[in-house]
């Protein structure tokens, strides 16, 4: 005890700026700045500590045995329940998918998967946004999509790993229907349009197809895709033979991901200049070779450390559920001005090309499980009421209407929607448009 008393006062401040340097890494090389205000607490939490270690140098022995007991005591009920949560959460989705289904529920991580495929036939896997931003000042270039005419490996949330082949611009779609004579959706938003975590048929784009036996495309993509992300693919893959455009927004993470996006040097171009263009349908040599690139140099690595052994090792679930706790859901953004700016401009875009736009708001798990604050939902419903673009509820007319809305969640947890989630979503979004 004695030992750990002398060294306490040190160890503090070498932790406290260990953490630090970690989080100045994750905030500006990793982001390029464009996270600051997810990092700002971390960032303020390791200077406090910092700071606590400083003046601890005057505490009495006595005193850092106080704090020496304290602390220890509060990492091993911050890991004991972390541990708790990962064998409560694992244990209800591998004992419900062996019950349903009699086969094992996959636990490999993403990684593990990736290997196993490649050893048999080519996979990929799909991009997420933040890994782009490694590559972005040296690129000058900002892809919206991912790999394309490949077997791409996507996630797992209901048991087994979706897998999808890409389409000629890397979108999950079926390539062929790029090439009909008439589009009866465009679909654009993040991970809940692009399909995460169910196989064709059962994402939305798919059930839409098979319940109106018309064309769709799909234009959603992974992880950390808000509105401009979402304008900027509309401008880049409209094409003049849709009919009707599905603005999915999604109210987990739009309006974070809008402030993020703002900040982007090459992003913010499509909203300040209207004749602005990657010219991205040219250039899928150049996103496919770039894609790849940072799957085998960086995404692998990321996708190494998604072990639950590292996010045991960060308290990944435990400072989720303090973030649930203390912030529910998302403030307003501060960018009201930006995001009705973009709705403006892809009204205009809709309204030139002759197709009838549509605003769908999605649900997110948050909203069921904690005293959800409705004043996001409600100044964003008045901004599409003012544009006088049609809004379709999917709280509302799908969720509020179930007997437990987790049911449509996998296993009833936090996630994406689960099979059962995207049909009913499909199914209410055709009705709704189905007359126009």
């Amino acid at each position: 005890m004695r030992f750990i008393i002398n060294i306490f006062s040190k160890s503090l401040i070498i932790i406290s700026a260990l953490i630090l340097l970690y989080i100045l890494y994750r905030s500006e090389i990793v982001w390029l700045s464009e996270k600051r205000s997810y990092y700002k607490w971390y960032f303020l939490l390791s200077i406090l500590l910092m700071f606590f270690g400083f003046i601890s140098f005057n505490f009495s022995n006595e005193i850092k045995r106080y704090l020496i007991i304290i602390f220890f005591s509060l990492i091993l009920s911050f890991y004991s329940f972390e541990f708790y949560i990962i064998y409560k959460n694992d244990f209800k989705k591998i004992s419900n998918y062996k019950n349903n289904f009699d086969i094992d529920y996959d636990r490999r991580t993403k990684f593990e998967i990736f290997k196993d495929l490649n050893e048999k036939d080519t996979y990929v896997v799909t991009i997420a946004g933040k890994l782009y931003n490694s590559i972005l000042k040296k690129e000058n270039f900002f892809p919206l999509s991912g790999i394309s005419n490949s077997n791409t490996i996507h996630c797992n949330e209901n048991g087994y790993y979706s897998i999808y082949k890409s389409d000629r611009y890397g979108f999950n779609n079926p390539d062929n229907e790029w090439d009909e004579e008439e589009i009866e959706y465009l679909i654009v938003g993040d991970s809940f349009v692009h399909g995460n975590c169910v196989n064709r048929p059962n994402d939305i784009s798919s059930v839409l197809r098979g319940i109106s036996k018309k064309n769709v495309i799909n234009l959603g993509y992974e992880h950390h895709r808000g509105p401009l992300m979402e304008y900027a693919s509309l401008r880049e893959y409209f094409k003049d033979n849709v009919k009707k455009v599905l603005w999915v927004y999604f109210e987990g993470n739009d309006l974070y991901d809008l402030n993020n996006e703002l900040n982007n040097e090459i992003l913010i171009k499509y909203l300040k200049d209207n004749t602005f263009s990657q010219n991205l349908i040219d250039s899928q040599n150049r996103i496919d070779n770039l894609a790849k690139k940072i799957i085998y140099k960086k995404s692998l690595d990321d996708l190494k450390i998604e072990s639950l052994f590292i996010k045991f090792l960060k308290i990944y679930n435990t400072r989720n559920l303090i973030r649930l706790i203390f912030n529910p859901n998302e403030t307003f953004f501060h960018n009201k001005n930006e995001f009705i700016k973009i709705l403006k401009l892809t009204k205009q875009l809709t309204e030139a090309n002759k197709a009838n736009l549509y605003f769908v708001y999605l649900p997110d798990f948050n909203r069921y499980v904690t005293n959800y604050d409705n004043s996001n939902y409600l100044e964003i419903k008045k901004i599409i009421d003012d544009l006088k673009i049609p809004f379709i509820d999917i709280h509302k007319d799908v969720f509020q209407k179930e007997a437990n809305p987790l049911d449509l969640f996998p296993f009833g947890q936090k996630g994406h929607y689960n099979i059962i989630g995207y049909k009913k979503v499909a199914e209410k979004i055709y009705n709704h448009t189905l007359n126009d």
